[in-house]
Parts: structure tokens; C-alpha cells; sequence
């Protein structure tokens, strides 16, 4: 009896320890995680993956939970297995070491905006635990803009706004005309241009003593008169500035007699016209301009005074000029990032012949291209090419020139006004249908721009539209 009683004792024993080791087996913890924390979506349908430590003991699935940025499901996204809610159930087999789920992009994101899904797992129905890498932020890349209608404010036919347009996200930067005076080049030449959308104007002295008092120059007035070494050359070369290259000898950097150009106009000129230059003068300075290292040193006062003030300013790689204004006596924000705009909106000191050589000469309703930050345009007839039926295959390289007023007043006519009682011409603009214009933006996006107004219900000037359609 003894020895059957222990015999039983023993397969008691062994099957406790047989039923231990299979319940070990089923408790085994697995984990589970993203193999990777963040990805950028490249083309319109992306795997996610999740991964096992171990192959998975059974089958079962994965619940993740996501959360979205300036993006919609359905709208921006979807995913396979479909969504439910804002989870997502991905099944896997047995004996598998991850599972993916696909996420299928709807919309890309337009440059400048961004958007994301931000996915973390929940849970799974096998025994396991969630390691670190238990999220994943899937980006939307940015891309340019498809194409818009704009309307930049420039104010009106006072015209008080300089905008910068960056036609890749349909972003627009308006800042004051009259809030800089100067711009100092971030490119290895130390150049400096003068505010080129007031009428202003700089002279070259024969002084290297800034404190010497200085005197008004009627011959620098701009409108007429004037010379054009006195101003920035149109084109916009910046070896082509009214003041000279800074050099790094310092007797060689001479004082500047600088006509501050003129307000826009205090009250809105009668409709068809524009006052963009006629308000009241700005003032008269001196300046004197020095290397500081690999920045600058300006010394300024007001032309009569006998001492004077300085201040560094230093280069911004990121940027085309850092602009100083020299009445509020410090830098300001002017343009975006030399990346991050394409064609600007302002009046301009352009040329004009007023019958014995060229002068300079105050342009309202002007664009300008961003040569300096890489962006190039040019002219198409319609009698060549139609706006909607040119492609990108029509656009031809050799006619993007290094010239900032490729568009300029090109897109505009102020002689459409018919004549008055006595025949004289009235001035009213016009939109030019007989063209549109090809913009190369400096990431090398192609774009066909077609202007389509620039007056109010008014007739008053001053309120530019367009429209533009990326070239693919």
C-alpha cells in the first residue's frame, strides 16, 4: 500500500510540473513595437511596420490609436485595415515576427504647412509588453502649390506695402515700404543697396570724415532728374550698387550723401493714378560704411551734424540683405528667407528716358523677381502660346535672364484711359491680356502667372490679382 501510495504521489508530481512548464509556455511575454519612430512619406502608399521580439506564439492582432495634425481621415488619408474611429486593428498569423499596415497618402502637404498622424500602440491580444519605440509620426512631405488665385495687399494707389509672394505655398509677406533704408549683402561681396521702392538716391563724396557737415543736392532728386550712377542698376546686379563695394581698407570707404526719397502720398490721388512717391520728402542722411570682421560697421547722423552714430550689422546667410532703417536706427525684417519668396509687389526706381538719356524714374504697380535668392522669369505672347494650353514641355530655359524686372510693368499699360475734353491722354491701368509670364522659383518649381487685374471697383490703383498653375 506504501509503495502504490508513492508511485501515485510521483505522476502527481510529474504532471504538476509537465502542467507548469506548458502554463510557462503560455504566459511567455512577447514585445511589440514600431521599427521605427518617424517616417516621411515619399510616394502615395507606405507600409508601417510593427515588429516582435519573437516570433508570435499564436495568432492575433494589434490596436493602435493615432492622432492627426492639420490632416483628416478620409479627407488626407486612409489606411488598410481601414480605421475604426481613430484606431486601427492590423491581425497577424502565427509565427511571425512583425505586421504592417498600410498608410495611403490622399494629399501631399503644400510647402510651408505641416501636417502629420502620430500612431501608438494600444494593446495586442497575445501576452505582451510595449517597448519604447511604441509611436510613429508619419510626415507628409512638402510639396509646392498645385496653383492659386492672390491678391497682395499692397494698400491701395498710395501703394504703402512692399509683398513678397512664395508661389510654392501661396504665402504672402506685406511690411511697409518706408520701414528700411538700407540692405547689406549676405554674399561674400560686402554690397550695400539703397531702399530701391521710395525714390531714393546716394552720392559719393570725396569725405572719409563723417562728421564733416554735409549739404542737400538738388541734382539727386529722382523723377526727372538725377543720375542713374546715384541709384541701384535696375537689373538688379549687385555689382551694380550706387554705393560702392565696402573694402577692407577703410580710408578707401568714403562718405555717402543719401536723399532719402520721398512718403507715399498722405491722401488717395483721384482714380487712374497712383501716389506711391509723392508725399512728403524723407530726409537727407550721410553714411560711412566699414568692414567689421565679416560684418559691417555703419557710422550715420543727419548731414548737418558734426558727430555721428554707429551700429554692426551682421550677415544672415539665410537671408539675401539684412536691412537697416536708419530713422528708427536699428535692423528690421524685411524679406523672407532668400529661399522663401519669389516675385515681390512695390513701386520701384526704374529708368526712363525723358528725352535726353535715360534717368531714373519712380514705377508704381511693379514686380520684381527674387534674382539674388535664385528665382527667374520671363515673357510669353499669346500669340505664341496660349495661357492654358502652355506646358511645361513649351517653356523655353534660354529665355530666364538675369534681370529682376523680367515681369516689372510688363503686365500692366497706364495709357488705356482714352483722352480728356482738351485730348489729353488719361491715365488708367490696364491689364495687358496679351501675355502671361514663366517663373522659375529658386527650388526649380516652374510656374506659368497670369495677371488678371489691378484696380478696385473704384478704379483706383493699387489692387494687383493673379493667377498661376504649376507646370508638371
Amino acid at each position: 500500500m506504501k509503495k502504490n501510495f508513492i508511485l501515485i504521489l510521483s505522476f502527481v508530481l510529474l504532471a504538476f510540473i509537465a502542467c507548469n512548464s506548458d502554463n510557462d509556455e503560455a504566459v511567455a511575454v512577447n514585445t511589440v513595437a514600431f521599427a521605427t519612430t518617424s517616417v516621411n512619406l515619399t510616394s502615395a502608399t507606405t507600409p508601417i511596420e510593427i515588429k516582435f521580439a519573437t516570433p508570435t506564439a499564436t495568432a492575433g492582432s494589434v490596436t493602435v490609436s493615432f492622432v492627426e495634425t492639420a490632416v483628416a481621415i478620409g479627407a488626407d488619408f486612409t489606411t488598410l485595415p481601414a480605421a475604426i474611429g481613430k484606431t486601427v486593428v492590423i491581425p497577424f498569423e502565427k509565427n511571425v515576427s512583425s505586421v504592417s499596415f498600410t498608410f495611403n497618402k490622399i494629399k501631399d502637404a503644400v510647402e510651408g504647412q505641416v501636417k502629420n498622424v502620430v500612431f501608438t500602440i494600444l494593446s495586442a491580444t497575445i501576452n505582451t509588453t510595449i517597448a519604447e519605440n511604441k509611436t510613429i509620426q508619419v510626415n507628409f512631405n512638402e510639396t509646392a502649390s498645385l496653383g492659386s488665385s492672390l491678391a497682395p495687399e499692397v494698400g491701395g494707389p498710395t501703394m504703402p506695402n512692399q509683398v513678397f509672394v512664395d508661389l510654392s505655398s501661396g504665402k504672402m509677406t506685406s511690411v511697409l515700404r518706408t520701414s528700411w533704408d538700407l540692405g547689406f549683402y549676405s554674399g561674400t561681396d560686402f554690397r550695400v543697396v539703397i531702399n530701391h521702392t521710395v525714390k531714393m538716391s546716394a552720392k559719393q563724396t570725396a569725405s572719409t570724415n563723417i562728421d564733416e557737415v554735409q549739404e542737400e543736392d538738388a541734382t539727386m532728386i529722382v523723377n526727372g532728374n538725377g543720375s542713374l550712377a546715384q541709384v541701384d542698376n535696375p537689373t538688379g546686379d549687385i555689382a551694380k550698387t550706387a554705393i560702392a563695394a565696402i573694402s577692407a581698407i577703410d580710408v578707401d570707404n568714403k562718405v555717402y550723401l543719401i536723399n532719402m526719397g520721398s512718403n507715399p502720398a498722405s491722401e488717395k490721388p483721384t482714380p487712374g493714378k497712383e501716389g506711391s512717391g509723392t508725399g512728403s520728402s524723407r530726409g537727407w542722411k550721410k553714411i560711412r560704411i566699414l568692414r567689421s570682421g565679416n560684418d559691417y560697421k555703419v557710422q550715420y547722423a543727419d548731414i548737418a551734424a558734426t558727430t555721428h552714430e554707429e551700429i554692426i550689422v551682421t550677415k544672415n546667410a539665410a537671408y539675401n540683405f539684412t536691412f537697416l532703417s536708419l530713422l528708427d536706427k536699428k535692423t528690421v525684417s524685411v524679406e523672407p528667407q532668400k529661399a522663401q519668396w519669389d516675385i515681390s509687389f512695390t513701386s520701384f526706381t526704374n529708368t526712363t528716358s525723358m528725352g535726353a538719356g535715360l534717368v531714373p524714374y519712380n514705377f508704381a504697380d511693379f514686380v520684381l523677381g527674387n534674382l539674388k535668392g535664385g528665382a527667374t522669369a520671363y515673357q510669353v505672347l499669346t500669340t505664341a502660346f496660349t495661357y492654358d494650353a502652355f506646358t511645361l514641355a513649351n517653356v523655353d530655359n534660354t529665355k530666364f535672364t538675369e534681370d529682376q524686372r523680367n515681369i516689372g510693368s510688363n503686365w500692366r499699360s497706364t495709357t488705356g484711359g482714352g483722352t480728356d475734353a482738351n485730348g489729353n491722354p488719361i491715365s488708367a491701368l490696364v491689364v495687358r491680356t496679351d501675355r502671361f509670364f514663366v517663373v522659375k522659383d529658386p527650388a526649380g518649381n516652374v510656374y506659368k502667372v497670369k495677371f488678371t487685374g489691378g484696380l478696385n471697383a473704384g478704379g483706383e490703383r493699387g489692387y494687383p490679382t493673379f493667377q498661376y498653375v504649376l507646370l508638371k
